[in-house]
Parts: C-alpha cells; sequence; structure tokens
C-alpha cells in the first residue's frame, strides 16, 4: 500500500526538484542505499511541528522499507547527534503530543515504523544512521565487548570485533541492519550446533538479543516527570522486555558480548533433489538431517518448481581447504547482491505478470545462481565468519516473505522440514493446474539454536521477554529453531491468501507435543487475503498466546513509555 501526498499537496516533482535544490540528502553509510531526498521546513508540505527543538535539523523526507510495500511519501525526519538530542525529542514528544519512530536501514517488511494507511503528521522519524553510529570494542573484558550506538549497522561492529579476533556464531546473513533494529526485529543467524558442539564463549546459536550485556534506552523518570536516558544491566529484570522491544523504546546504546572469531568454510551445492534433502526423520542419504549433524549450519534454498534445491553448509574449518576460495569481504554472490535498484524494480514487475511462466521462472532463478557461483568462483568460500556469513544487503532482489520459526526436538527437525516441503510441492502443483501461481520465489530453511541463559557470559535475569527463541517454559526438549519461509515478488496475484493458507496451516500443524510456532518479526504474518499484519485474531489472541511474558512486557513498555510516544498503530494492536 502507498501513501502519497497524504497531508498537503506538494507533487512528488517539487518535493524531490526541491530537495535537490537545497541539497538536503540523507547520507547512508556503508552498503545502505540512499533514500529519497529530503525537503526543508520551508519547502515542507505537512503541518510544521511546533517548538520544535532548536539546533536539530529538521526536514521532509520519503520512508521506504526494502520491499517497498510501505511508502510514504512526505514524513517528519530529523538526525539527532546524541543521545542527549534524542532525550530531548522525546521530552518535546510528549509535551506536544508527537510520536517518535527509529528509522535505521528500512531494511524490514514488517510496520513497526510507520504503518500503511494511517497518518504521518504528528510523526518524527529520528534516523539514526547519520550520526549514532559509533563503535567502541573492549577485548580485554571478561567477557570481550563491544558498544555501539543505536545507529550502528552489523558490518560495522562485526568489522570492529574481527579486528580483534572477535566475532559471533550466530550471524545475521543481513549487515546493513542497525543494532537498534536488529533488537527490534529479534535478528538471528542460521547457526546451531552440529551433534556434540558447544557455543564458544562469549557466543551464542541464538539471537543477536541474547548477546546483550547493557544496554541504555530513552524512558520515562517518575521522579523527575520526564524521559531520560537509563542504563540497565543484564542482570536488571527490567532489561528483558527491551532486548526484543518491536520499537516500543529507543535503543541510544548497547554492549554485547563477543567470542574468538572462527574460520568458516561456506560449500555450495545443487545436486541434491529436495525430496532426498528433505526426507523424513531417519532416512538414508544426503538429508538435510545428516547434513545438520555433521556441521550443525546448513541453509536450503528451494526455488518453485525446481528439483534440486541451493544447499550451503557452513563448517569450522581453521586452515583453508585446498578446494576453497579464500574471501576477504563480505558479500560474495554479487551476481545476486550487487543488482541496481532498476533491475530489480524491473524484474519485480515481470515476476508478478508471469502466470504460467512461473516455473520457467523458478528454473531461470536456480540457473543464475549456479552460473553465478561458477563464474565468481564462490561455490567453496572461506574466511572469518562476518566474511562467509554476511550474504544480504540492500542491492539483493527485493522480495517478501511469509512463514516463522517452529520450535521444537532437535529429533523431530527432518519431519518438520519434510512436511512443510511436502506441502509445499502439493500445493503449488494443486494452484498450477488451476492456472495460478501465487509465489515465485524460493523456499529456505534456516536452523538456530535459542536463547538460553547459560551463553550469557555475565549475570542474567533471564532470555529476552519477547524473543521468538526464548525457551518454553515446561518444554525443554524444544531446543531447537526451525525458521520456515517462502519469499515472493510484492504484487504477485493471490500471494497474500497463499500466505495466509500456508500461516494457518503452520499454526495448526505445528502445535502439540510437536512444538510450538511463532512469527518472525522482521517479515510477513498475520496475513488475510489481501495484506499482512492485518488479521484480527492472530494479532490479538495468537501473537499473544505464544509468548507466556506478552502481557507483563507489554506492561512494562508502558511504564517505561506512558506517553506512548515510541509506538504507532499497528503496535497498538498488538500492545494495547
Amino acid at each position: 500500500m502507498v501513501e502519497q501526498n497524504v497531508h498537503g499537496s506538494l507533487s512528488r516533482r517539487r518535493f524531490f526538484g526541491a530537495a535537490a535544490a537545497t541539497g538536503v540528502a540523507a547520507a547512508v553509510a556503508g552498503s545502505q542505499w540512499t533514500p529519497a531526498a529530503a525537503a526543508p521546513v520551508g519547502e515542507a508540505s505537512l503541518t510544521v511541528p511546533p517548538e520544535f527543538p532548536g539546533g536539530i535539523d529538521l526536514y521532509q523526507q520519503s520512508y521506504v522499507n526494502w520491499s517497498k510495500e510501505i511508502v510514504f511519501d512526505h514524513v517528519w525526519t530529523c538526525a539527532p547527534r546524541g543521545e542527549g538530542e534524542v532525550v530531548t525529542l522525546a521530552n518535546w514528544a510528549a509535551k506536544h503530543g508527537y510520536t517518535l519512530r527509529a528509522r535505521g536501514s528500512m531494511h524490514g517488511w514488517s510496520p513497526l515504523t510507520v504503518v500503511p494507511g494511517y497518518p504521518v503528521d504528528k510523526v518524527v522519524l529520528l534516523d539514526t544512521t547519520a550520526h549514532l553510529i559509533g563503535v567502541n570494542v573492549d577485548p580485554t573484558g571478561s567477557p570481550a565487548t563491544v558498544t555501539a550506538q543505536g545507529g550502528a549497522s552489523l558490518l560495522s561492529i562485526l568489522t570492529a570485533l574481527e579486528g580483534h579476533g572477535l566475532g559471533w556464531s550466530s550471524i545475521p546473513a543481513i549487515g546493513d541492519i542497525t543494532i537498534g533494529g536488529a533488537l527490534a526485529i529479534d535478528a538471528h543467524g542460521a547457526t546451531p550446533p552440529a551433534d556434540g558442539e558447544s557455543a564458544v564463549p562469549g557466543t551464542s546459536f541464538g539471537t543477536v538479543s541474547n548477546l546483550v550485556t547493557a544496554l541504555t534506552a530513552v524512558v520515562w523518570d517518575d521522579s523527575v516527570g520526564e524521559y531520560v536516558a537509563r542504563a540497565f544491566t543484564r542482570s536488571d529484570p527490567a532489561i528483558r522486555p527491551l532486548l526484543t522491544h518491536l520499537g516500543r523504546t529507543f535503543i541510544s546504546s548497547v554492549t554485547l558480548q563477543a567470542g574468538a572469531d572462527k574460520r568458516l568454510r561456506c560449500h555450495s551445492t545443487f545436486d541434491v533433489g529436495w525430496q532426498e534433502l528433505f526426507a523424513p526423520a531417519g532416512s538414508p542419504g544426503r538429508t538435510f538431517e545428516k547434513y545438520l549433524a555433521e556441521s550443525g549450519s546448513v541453509e536450503a534454498i528451494w526455488f518453485p518448481f525446481t528439483q534440486e534445491p541451493w544447499l550451503k553448509v557452513w563448517s569450522d574449518e581453521p586452515n583453508r581447504p585446498a578446494q576453497s576460495r579464500e574471501v576477504t569481504g563480505p558479500y560474495n554472490y554479487a551476481f545476486s547482491d550487487t543488482l541496481p535498484e532498476p533491475l530489480t524494480d524491473g524484474l519485480g514487475v515481470v515476476a508478478t505478470q508471469l502466470a504460467a511462466g512461473t516455473p520457467a521462472f523458478g528454473a531461470s532463478q536456480l540457473n543464475a545462481v549456479k552460473a553465478g557461483m561458477a563464474l565468481t568462483g564462490t561455490a567453496d568460500i572461506w574466511g572469518t565468519s562476518k566474511n562467509v556469513r554476511l550474504y544480504l544487503r540492500a542491492t539483493t532482489l527485493r522480495v517478501t516473505a511469509g512463514g516463522g520459526v517452529v520450535l521444537a526436538r532437535r529429533s523431530d527437525v527432518a519431519t518438520i522440514i519434510h512436511d512443510m516441503a511436502n506441502w509445499i510441492n502439493e500445493r503449488l502443483t494443486h494452484y498450477s493446474s488451476l492456472g495460478q501461481y501465487p509465489v515465485n520465489g524460493p523456499f529456505e530453511v534456516r536452523l538456530c539454536g535459542l536463547d538460553h541463559d547459560t551463553d550469557v557470559s555475565v549475570e542474567s535475569s533471564g532470555p529476552p521477554s519477547l524473543s521468538a527463541l526464548s525457551p518454553v517454559p515446561g518444554h525443554p526438549e524444544w531446543d531447537t529453531a526451525i525458521w520456515l519461509n517462502v519469499v515472493s515478488f510484492p504484487g504477485t496475484p493471490g500471494m497474500h491468501a497463499f500466505f495466509r493458507e500456508m500461516e494457518l496451516w503452520m499454526h495448526g500443524h505445528y502445535s502439540g507435543s510437536l512444538g510450538t510456532m511463532r512469527p518472525e518479526y522482521s517479515k510477513g504474518w498475520a496475513f488475510t487475503d489481501d495484506r499482512s499484519h492485518a488479521d484480527t485474531e492472530f494479532l490479538t489472541r495468537t501473537l499473544p498466546s505464544r509468548y507466556p511474558e506478552w502481557e507483563s512486557a507489554s506492561a512494562a513498555f508502558d511504564e517505561f513509555d506512558p506517553r506512548r510516544i515510541f509506538r504507532n498503530p499497528f503496535l497498538d494492536k498488538v500492545m494495547p
């Protein structure tokens, strides 16, 4: 859904022309894309916020999320230079009835920042990527730690750690997301342990949130009657809701533990059929279950209507295997992660109009990956954890996704994946027989461990309250997280209805003694037949029922933010 000229008559042409004339633009570091240009207050179409704090530049800018499903032409935006300015903005917003939304790299799908269909005339985005990007490593502590401001990217944090021989075991594939955003969405990697493997001290097989040892958030202080910057340690029970915060707070800085970095190999193959790879538990052959036992870190990407998935297996290799190519930087699949935006936009338009051409398009995606790897010599790479695990960025194909995570026994992983793969195959075959092709991207499988308190190397009050990977009370046997997603180009006819059907099936099938299903916050969930994040039953009943601490966490956010300046209409639905 697109909001255009919501509160004013400034045309897109005049809006962008004004920005070009004044030369005001947000500079986004690293691999992030440059968002649409900014217009100063004098050229704004929205009503100017009253008594806006002096010394903080205010401008009007568009907001475009990564999949381009959430687009606003005009939103008030500023770029605070430090924690003190954020506190000033918070108290101004409380006085004048405005809401503040932290804006990072915008590499996400969920309406956790701004919400399609709702006005933004009394919203101010705080661009954290312009100034709040400091990173400092303390390699001598026990554990070693890195402290970063909320707008620092995961790439910059991991690069700083790498300089001291440090790293994380579980690394999200997207390096341009900010650390504040990573805590909002419960960012995770694809790193479960192999059989008998233990986490390197200072690291975790769970989410980035579980690495936090301390943080500072902007919260209300009753004793002074205003918002302040408050430091929280991991031993303080009050920190737990903030560790996965869904955008209901503002994280100004965060300290995370780290451990000794590893050299990894990532070997890609395309010669295992999907029925063999996704075979039931105990099956012979080259099965997902077998690779999990041997290496732990496995990922499968199965393009629609093809026979052999793209299989990636990571393994610990202190020394470079003779057949592996050493890589000295991240994002090594240039054939898929360095695509100009006009090309990705064009492919998206074409993909949504393919219909009966979808099977050929699925085959072409797989063939493009094979050819790209052959051309770049990246089917077998070796290097530091950062360089081998980061492979998605802003210039990757812009797709959307549905699915979620199943928490279950490790012994049931093969059964869970087998059931999902066969359901997808049956449904796509069924719809194609009707001449319908509701999805045109791959089925993706990743695994990781849970957010165990024992992985935290300092005194801890417990795991993140709202992490999808927080252990389920009463079910210690559910020790593994299986991320199951189907992706597609936005605008594909029937896509939302398919994702709704899939979501209902998954939450019904992966239940009882088999495990429990939770959404992946950053992606699509709560589907109706025509949109995501909109099903009232899911938002108000299913989601809270999956988290024993949902109500207490929601109450904690209200205590931290009684003026509700860090919220939006979507969050008001899930945390009324």
